[in-house]
């Protein structure tokens, strides 16, 4: 299907921020949440266990004796003396979200296509900033009226949401 979202057009990205990892108890899968920063929209992304591991290590201040994955990565990029500009998640098709992680090298930014834990993963190693597609958040976000207290709230009200759809409703990703 092509239309705004085929490649190259412009999109129209918001900043967000991650505000936690959480898990769906129905599925046993690691959810991670994106908050947008100008707003109380939440952005429900279910990754991988290894991703979740990789992201939660990093935003609690854990070392591994060896580079992970994403820390690999991470140490590539700057070799070759890039820079992690940012990381966008850029469309839904298919009940699977799509990302990209932008890097700049000599004077050129290069997007490199990606699964959304992985380009999280990554951000969150070299402090880029996180962009969701307007598009994206409009078809998949949770808006909430007030401010948000704790992730408890945000999961509750996911909850809800998991009571309402079937396990059909999400294709599971394949890896």
């Amino acid at each position: 299907m092509s239309g705004p979202t085929a490649h190259g057009a412009e999109r129209i990205l918001q900043q967000m921020q991650i505000y936690g990892v959480s898990f769906d108890m129905v599925g046993k899968q690691p959810i991670v949440l994106l908050k947008t920063v100008d707003g109380n929209k939440f952005l429900p992304i279910w990754i991988g266990h290894p991703e979740a591991a990789a992201i939660l290590m990093k935003l609690q201040g854990a070392s591994t004796p060896r580079p992970m994955t994403h820390d690999l990565l991470s140490e590539v990029i700057e070799q070759l003396d890039g820079k992690c500009e940012r990381v966008s998640v850029t469309e839904l098709r298919e009940n699977t979200f799509y990302a990209s992680i932008t890097v700049s090298i000599n004077g050129s930014e290069l997007e490199i296509d990606s699964r959304p834990s992985d380009a999280l993963a990554l951000a969150v190693r070299v402090s880029a900033p996180i962009f969701a597609a307007e598009e994206v958040i409009e078809e998949s976000a949770i808006e909430f009226e007030h401010e948000v207290e704790d992730t408890e709230e945000v999961v509750d009200k996911f909850k809800e949401f998991l009571d309402e759809v079937s396990p059909e409703d999400f294709a599971q990703g394949e890896d």
